[in-house]
């Protein structure tokens, strides 16, 4: 038996950290958001005992080091259920962009083989397993627009954000996540964003409203040690985005167009100065 699932990349409209917990993780408050842009996953099953893993990226793991491939041993693990599975991974995310492209992933390997194996798993059964893998991993089970809390692992559905034009930018190096949120510890001088505002944009149904609200306090780091996301964010704004910020850690940055022919308009004039360029929409 065998599923195709699209694996769609994630933006941060907003994202506060509220401080490290003793455990060693941090405490977050952030408006999450899918996007058009997709991995697509392939899962079939096999008869005997083993998983397998392909991509067509030659630098990625296909081994344990994949999160794809952990999701299936922990799915195998905590169900009983004796079997194996053959994943394929067309990647069309950018890796370590600040995109849960990795996130994403994973969590459709756990609903493939919940479907394809007849587990019966609640969705948020596959949270909870998601969440020892990733703390964006029950985001991405779940998709759409939600407030993320705790380390990102309690989600509350919002309205959908309005039909809008998303430009995605990345530029041709990855930044590390783990060193992002050690170096924020360090500063309290960072600006936060108004999550309240947004989720009351999003009530209202109005970019404009959304955009006032939006902010991203990992860009204090990042952009003061990446310049560049800066003079980025700086260019979308001057090509007619209502808002522009960093997903995630980064380095991606994106901007939100109400304007279809401004957005087409930007993505042109950013493609070839940057690695990665996408126009994309709200799922």
């Amino acid at each position: 038996m065998k599923a195709t699932y699209k694996s769609y990349a994630k933006i941060n409209l907003s994202l506060d950290v509220l401080g490290r917990m003793e455990n060693g993780y941090h405490q977050v408050k952030m408006v999450m958001q899918t996007v058009s842009l997709y991995d697509t996953v392939t899962v079939e099953t096999r008869p005997e005992s083993e998983i397998k893993l392909r991509t067509n990226l030659s630098f990625l793991p296909s081994g344990p080091e994949n999160l794809a491939y952990r999701a299936a041993e922990l799915f195998f693990a905590e169900t009983g259920i004796e079997g194996g599975a053959d994943i394929t991974l067309a990647k069309h995310i950018p890796v370590g962009a600040g995109l849960a492209g990795g996130s994403g992933n994973c969590a459709v390997v756990l609903r493939a083989l919940n479907r394809l194996y007849g587990a019966g798993l609640s969705t948020r059964r596959l949270c909870l397993m998601g969440e020892k893998l990733g703390a964006d991993v029950p985001y991405c089970i779940l998709g759409g627009t939600r407030l993320a809390e705790g380390i990102g692992e309690k989600l509350s559905p919002l309205p959908r954000l309005p039909f809008c034009h998303i430009l995605l930018v990345k530029p041709a190096f990855s930044i590390s996540t783990k060193s992002v949120y050690e170096k924020i510890d360090s500063r309290s001088d960072y600006r936060r964003p108004d999550t309240e505002q947004v989720i009351h944009g999003l009530k209202n149904r109005s970019i404009r409203d959304i955009a006032k609200g939006m902010g991203n306090v990992l860009e204090e780091v990042s952009l003061s040690d990446y310049p560049v996301l800066g003079e980025l964010k700086d260019k979308l704004i001057e090509c007619g985005a209502a808002a522009a910020q960093m997903s995630g850690s980064g380095p991606t940055v994106f901007g939100i167009f109400t304007d279809r022919r401004k957005a087409e308009e930007a993505k042109n004039k950013l493609w070839g100065k940057y690695k990665t360029v996408y126009l994309c929409n709200p799922v």
